[in-house]
This record gives structure tokens, C-alpha cells and sequence, in this order.
């Protein structure tokens, strides 16, 4: 449209009335907007001196039902969605006798707080189920071009204060928010509807398919029908959370929408039923979106191990390849081609690489299947962002082994979520987005440049095992890796055994050792642990209250010690 229209007409019925009597005196007094009003907001309004046009005078309809029918007449939604641009719904607001409605002021029965009190009945919870308030407030934001709908009393001066400026209208850019506040209102409210009635049929054992209707998820999350259209997908990704919106202000309530993808066999142990749902606005390349070309169905577990490799070899612009098994890297390397990535990777530790996860951030060529093949290494799952045609077809020669192409490589989806007992925990996802120019070396040796290109290596790897996390690495690979352990030291000391281990077996030599900590240390006797092991560089988040003494012990042993300011924890 082009000029914004004047808003000349109001239609009012809310249940909060917080200083909606001196919003529709302004109104009225400034603007000479007719106020149209209903029940309890006329009367409210009318007490406090403002000149009030009833519904049923509007509708020529009485209200009827005790009050559930109101406001659900032609006259009202005519007036609503009556667009103003169109000559044919002009012409029909003139034949019906339609008085066009320009600002709708609506807020909605409290339903949550009438059963929040535990003495509610089914039949009072019912009554406060808002139809005729969520119906006008939809069709008013539906014709956002037109009508200006304010559901939110704290908006009552912004609107005001924009007529004020703009001869008696709001702007499009309002209306445009005001419409998205209306919809992720009513969202949330029948969302609180439906989990109110699930927790009754749950109560009552009274679930659908014992009435022999189809199933529907009882919870806040809802299930969407995996048979959809192009049409129906578009509309399912639009559903997704904005996460840089949710970083900045993160919502009251979210509505988690979930399309299932597969059934799984089980869960992570045969007792327990499992299913794989896709969440809206997954990234192109997610491990969601991997079309699977070989082997069989993927299980709990491997979806588990395979995410959080997917995930940690993206961390790389160089060939890398990631092995994974149980949550954790346990060989790691970087190199000028993806197969000679892998072999340094395998090189690690190829006994905990049997029945592992590989992950690799090229297209996978017939060389590095051959070189799988030569290792005689058993694998779960390989996941790739595409296969050489020879290669994929020597891998299809395994039927076990399930073969995923994500068909190129992005950022993670930006929000991730964990279930808890009762529980959803959100935050958004973790990534080494630190800039290595910001970095501080507080000791008195200095990194060479070796030193730091195998301390960022190690420092990306590290964010991917689970902590207490230490990584010791030697020319771009990940030879020791202490995972999980209660005490960092005892970390640093596994990891500093398996690298020792690593470099005899490959017959690499123990000198020009690095590590990354994905916490800071609490104490010096992990700098000591860590000398005593030929490690000559370390990188750590730094923030200790002792982180004096750990830069004092470095000195000592003249070991460099990075700082990058920013923890990787992995629980």
C-alpha cells in the first residue's frame, strides 16, 4: 500500500485493562477514533468517562451464550480483513454495510493462570479458552497492511506517540512488528491449551490410539507429519528459532517443532525406544539433511558419535580428518589431501579407530577407501561431503557400512538443544570463532611458529573432547587425548602416555610437544605433570585465580604458554 491510513475507527475488548481507559481516551480525544467495545471493556471503559459504541450496536447482533458469541460476525472480520487496495472488497464492504475497523486493541482470557489453580475444573478450564480475542487478533494481523493491532498494554504509548508523528496513523514497519508480536502470541497460547489437554488424556489414561485414533505427541513439542510436501518443508523451516534474536533476548516460552525422520531400533541400549526428528531451519549441510548411499540403517549411537565428528572436523578450512569413537577424537590430523589426513589420523591410535566413526571435510577419492581397506580397519560410519564415483562404489562392496554424503560443508545449526529430567536446556553452539591475533603469551618463551600452528590444530580438536579435556599434539595430529576425567591432571597425564605411545610406535620422537586445555588449569601441578612429559607449548583459556603460578612453572621449564581467553568445555 502507500499512505498509511488513518486510524479512525478501534475495536477494544481486553482482559488485562492496564491503562487501556487512558489509551482509548487519547484515541478518542486527539484523534476522534470511535471506540467499538465489549462486555466488561465497555463497561470499564465507560466508567472512566470514555464514550463507548457496544458490539451488538456495531454488529446489529446481540451477544448471545453467556458471551461466547461476540465478536465472531461478518461485520467484525469483514472489517478486519477488508482490503483496502481492492475495488472488489470495497465494493462488498459497501453492499454488506461493513464499517471498516482500523485498530484492534485485544488481549486474551489468562487460561494459564486459570489452571495454574489446583482446584480448577475441566469445565471452568474450558470456558477460558479465548476463541473470539485469537480470532480478531489473527485476522487483524493478517491485514497488517491495513490495521493496526495492539495486544501487548505496553505498546499503548509507542502507538500513540507514532499517530502523534504521523497525523493519526501508525507506519508499516510497526504494524509489521505488532503482527509478529500477535502470532507469537496466539502460538503460545494454544500451545499452553494443548499441553494443558495432554496433561489431562495423560491423567486420565485416555490417550488417542486407545480410541483407535492416530497417535499425537503429548508434550510442548510437536511432531509434524514426515510425508510432506516442498510446500509443507518451506513452512516447517520457517518455524525455526532465530538465534541471533534468541542470543540477544532469549524468549519466555519457545514451541519446539520436531519432523520425525526415521524410527530407530532402539535407543542407546536395546530396552530403550528411540526415533530421529528433524528441527526447522537445519543448516544445508547438517548431518540431518546427509543423504545416506550405502549400509544399514543408522542406530542411536551412531547418529550421537557421528554428529559430534561432523561437527569437529567442519572446524577445519585444511584436509582433516576426524576418527570418533564414544563422544571422543581419538585420532585427529590435518595434511595436504584427505587420505594422507586420514592416515596420520588413523596413526594415533588405530586400536581405539576399530568400530570407530570417520569424518572428513573433502570428497572422499578411491585412495582413501584403499587405504581404509589396507588398515583392515572396521567402520561404523564414514560421512564425507561427497564420494568419487570408484570410491563409493567400493565402499557400497560393504554392506554394514553406512555411507553418508552431506553434499558440502557449513556451520552447525546455531542453536542446540539437551534434554534434562523435566527439562529442555538451549544455548547456541560452540565453535573456535576466537581470533588467534587476540591471544596473549604471558610467559617468557614465545611459540615458534611450528609450536603455533600445532597449538591452533590442537585447540580445535580439543573443543571436541569431552572434559576434563587435554590434547597433546605433534605436527598437526592429535597423538594423546584425556578425556573425562574428574582432574585435569589426570587427564594431562593420559593424554601425555597415549602421545608418548603414538611416538614410539611411529617412531616420531617425544621433542616439540604440544598441549591444548579446554579449561584453564586450577593448579601449577598440571604445568609439572606436563613438563615432566616433554611438552614444550601449551595453549589454555587462561581466567585462574593461580594462573601466576602456572606461568611461573612454565617459566621454569621454558615451556610457551598461550592464552586464548575463551573456554571449550564439552560435557
Amino acid at each position: 500500500m502507500g499512505t498509511d491510513p488513518q486510524i479512525r475507527r478501534a475495536l477494544i475488548s481486553v482482559t488485562d485493562k492496564t491503562g487501556v481507559a487512558d489509551f482509548a481516551r487519547a484515541l478518542a480525544d486527539e484523534f476522534g477514533v470511535e471506540i467499538v467495545s465489549t462486555g466488561g471493556t465497555a463497561k470499564a471503559l465507560e466508567e472512566a468517562g470514555v464514550k463507548v459504541r457496544p458490539i451488538e450496536d456495531f454488529t446489529g447482533f446481540p451477544e448471545m451464550m453467556d458471551g461466547r458469541v461476540k465478536t465472531l460476525h461478518p461485520k467484525v472480520h469483514g472489517a478486519l480483513l477488508a482490503r483496502r487496495d481492492s475495488e472488489q472488497h470495497m465494493a462488498e464492504v459497501a453492499e454488506h454495510g461493513i464499517e471498516l475497523i482500523d485498530l484492534v486493541v485485544v488481549n486474551l482470557y489468562e487460561f494459564e493462570k486459570t489452571v495454574a489453580n489446583p482446584d480448577v475444573t475441566f469445565a471452568d478450564a474450558i470456558e477460558h479458552i479465548d476463541i473470539g480475542g485469537p480470532s480478531m487478533l489473527r485476522s487483524a494481523a493478517k491485514n497488517a497492511d491495513s490495521v493496526t493491532v495492539v495486544i501487548d498494554p505496553d505498546d499503548y504509548e509507542a502507538v500513540l506517540a507514532e499517530m502523534r508523528e504521523n497525523n493519526g496513523a501508525t507506519t508499516l514497519a510497526t504494524r509489521r512488528c505488532l503482527q509478529y508480536k500477535v502470532y507469537t502470541a496466539t502460538s503460545r497460547y494454544d500451545a499452553a491449551i494443548s499441553d494443558w489437554m495432554a496433561e489431562q488424556l495423560v491423567a486420565e489414561g485416555n490417550l488417542p490410539q486407545e480410541r483407535g485414533l492416530s497417535n499425537v505427541a503429548l508434550s510442548g513439542m510437536v511432531l509434524v507429519d514426515p510425508e510432506a510436501d516442498d510446500a509443507a518443508d518451506d513452512a516447517f523451516d520457517e518455524l525455526a528459532v532465530d538465534a541471533e534474536e534468541w542470543k540477544a533476548e532469549p524468549d519466555e516460552q519457545m514451541l519446539l517443532v520436531l519432523r520425525k525422520q526415521q524410527d530407530l531400533r532402539y535407543g542407546e541400549n536395546p530396552h530403550q525406544t528411540a526415533s530421529f526428528y528433524r528441527t526447522p531451519g537445519a543448516t544445508e549441510h547438517a548431518l540431518v539433511n546427509a543423504e545416506q548411499l550405502n549400509g544399514k540403517p543408522l542406530s542411536y549411537n551412531n547418529l550421537l558419535d557421528t554428529d559430534a565428528a561432523w561437527n569437529l572436523v567442519r572446524e577445519f578450512s585444511d584436509p582433516a580428518v576426524v576418527i570418533l569413537k564414544h563422544q571422543n577424537p581419538c585420532g585427529s590430523a590435518i595434511a595436504e589431501d584427505a587420505t594422507a589426513a586420514y592416515d596420520r589420523a588413523f596413526a594415533c591410535d588405530p586400536k581405539s579407530a576399530f568400530g570407530g566413526i570417520i569424518a572428513v571435510n573433502r570428497e572422499v577419492e578411491l585412495s582413501f577407501v584403499e587405504h581404509i581397506n589396507a588398515n583392515k580397519q572396521f567402520v561404523e560410519v564414514l560421512i564425507a561431503p561427497s564420494y568419487a564415483p570408484d570410491a563409493l562404489e567400493l565402499l557400497q562392496q560393504k554392506k554394514n557400512l553406512r555411507v553418508l554424503a552431506t553434499g558440502g560443508i557449513d556451520a552447525p545449526t546455531a542453536l542446540e538443544f539437551r534434554s534434562v529430567d523435566g527439562g529442555m536446556l538451549v544455548q547456541t553452539v560452540d565453535r573456535v570463532a576466537e581470533d588467534p591475533a587476540t591471544f596473549t603469551v604471558p610467559t617468557k618463551r614465545k611459540p615458534t611458529d611450528a609450536e603455533m600452528d600445532d597449538l591452533l590444530f590442537a585447540w580445535r580438536v580439543c573443543k571436541g573432547v569431552k572434559s576434563n579435556a587435554i590434547l597433546i599434539a605433534k605436527d598437526k595430529m592429535g597423538i594423546g587425548m584425556g578425556p573425562g576425567q574428574p582432574n585435569r591432571v589426570d587427564s594431562a597425564l593420559l593424554a601425555c602416555q597415549r602421545a608418548h605411545e603414538v611416538c614410539e610406535r611411529e617412531g616420531l620422537g617425544t621433542d616439540g610437544l604440544v598441549c591444548a586445555s579446554d579449561a584453564f588449569f586450577p593448579f601449577r601441578d598440571n604445568i609439572d605433570t606436563l613438563a615432566a612429559q616433554g611438552v614444550k607449548a601449551i595453549i589454555q583459556p587462561g581466567g585462574s585465580i593461580r594462573d601466576d603460578e602456572s606461568i611461573q612453572a612454565c617459566d621454569e621449564y621454558g615451556i610457551a604458554m598461550v592464552f586464548t581467553g575463551t573456554r571449550h568445555f564439552r560435557h
